[in-house]
C-alpha cells in the first residue's frame, strides 16, 4: 500500500525503516524486560543481537547457498545488494543456534531468559506484519465487513492488522504476568501460546497463505503445534511448581 517513502530525492522503502527501527526497539524492549526480571541486561541484549545478526547473516548465506548457480560468477552479489535474497528458515535456524551458543557460553538461565526475550520476539513479529501491510506482497480474503481495506482493487480483510492485534494482546499477557509468574518460562510459554493461538486463527483470512500439497495452512499447522506444546509445556511446570511448594509447605 505504502511501499516507499518519498523525501525530496531520497526513495526510501518502507519495509526496510520499519525492519531497522524494529530492532532497534526490539532490542532495546530485551534490555528493559531483563532488568525487570533482574537479569542481566547486557547479556541478554547480547543474546537477542546474536540471534538477530546471526540471522540475518544465516539467512542471506542460505540463500546463497541455495542459488549458488547465481552467484559463482558474481561473488561480489553474495554481499551486495542485501536489499533482497534470504531464506526464512535458514536464518531461523541458524539466528537460534548463535543464541544458544552465546547463552551456553555466558551461562544464562535458559527459562529465565526466554522470559526476557518474548517481548522482543513478538515485537518483532509485529513489525514483519506491518511492513507486510505496508509494502509486502501479503493480503486477506474478500470481504464486506465494514473496516475492509481496498486491495488490488478489492475490499479485503486487513489479515496484517489482525496479526498486529494478536501481538499486542500476547505483549499485553506478558506484562499482566510479569511481576506473578510461578516458575521461569512461564511468561514466554503464555506469551507464545497466545500469539500462536492468535496466528492459528487469523491465518484462516489470508489470501496467500503457505499451503501444503493438500491444501492446508502450513502456518496454521504450526501454530497448532506451537500452541499445544507451549500449553501444555506451561501447564507441566506449572503443576511441578505446585507439587514443589507443598511438598516444602509439608516438610
Amino acid at each position: 500500500m505504502f511501499p516507499v517513502i518519498n523525501l525530496g530525492p531520497l526513495v526510501l522503502p518502507t519495509a526496510g525503516l520499519l525492519y531497522i527501527l524494529g530492532a532497534w526497539f526490539a532490542l532495546s524492549l530485551v534490555e528493559r524486560t531483563a532488568k525487570q526480571l533482574k537479569l542481566s541486561s547486557e547479556k541478554t541484549y547480547g543474546t537477542a543481537a546474536t540471534a538477530l545478526f546471526g540471522g540475518l547473516i544465516g539467512a542471506r548465506l542460505t540463500f546463497v547457498v541455495i542459488y549458488w548457480q547465481v552467484f559463482q560468477d558474481n561473488l561480489l552479489g553474495i554481499i551486495w545488494p542485501l536489499n533482497t535474497g534470504y531464506n526464512l528458515w535458514g536464518g531461523l535456524i541458524i539466528g537460534l543456534a548463535a543464541a544458544f551458543f552465546y547463552g551456553r557460553y555466558h551461562k544464562l538461565p535458559a527459562a529465565s531468559t526466554l522470559d526476557a526475550l518474548a517481548p522482543g520476539l513478538i515485537l518483532g513479529l509485529i513489525v514483519i506484519s506491518l511492513a507486510d501491510f505496508l509494502a509486502g506482497p501479503g493480503f486477506g480474503t474478500l470481504t464486506r465487513v465494514p473496516w475492509a481495506i481496498t486491495q488490488y482493487s478489492m475490499r479485503r480483510h486487513p489479515v496484517q492488522i489482525y496479526e498486529v492485534l494478536v501481538g499486542l494482546l500476547a505483549l499485553f499477557t506478558w506484562w499482566r504476568l510479569r511481576n506473578g509468574r510461578t516458575f521461569s518460562g512461564q511468561l514466554f510459554l503464555l506469551t507464545v501460546t497466545i500469539y500462536s493461538g492468535g496466528r492459528l486463527l487469523v491465518d484462516a483470512f489470508r489470501e496467500n497463505a503457505w499451503l501444503s500439497d493438500g491444501g492446508y495452512h502450513i502456518l496454521q499447522i504450526l501454530s497448532l503445534i506451537v500452541m499445544v506444546s507451549s500449553l501444555y509445556l506451561a501447564a507441566h511446570l506449572g503443576e511441578k511448581e505446585l507439587q514443589k511448594r507443598r511438598q516444602n509447605a509439608s516438610g
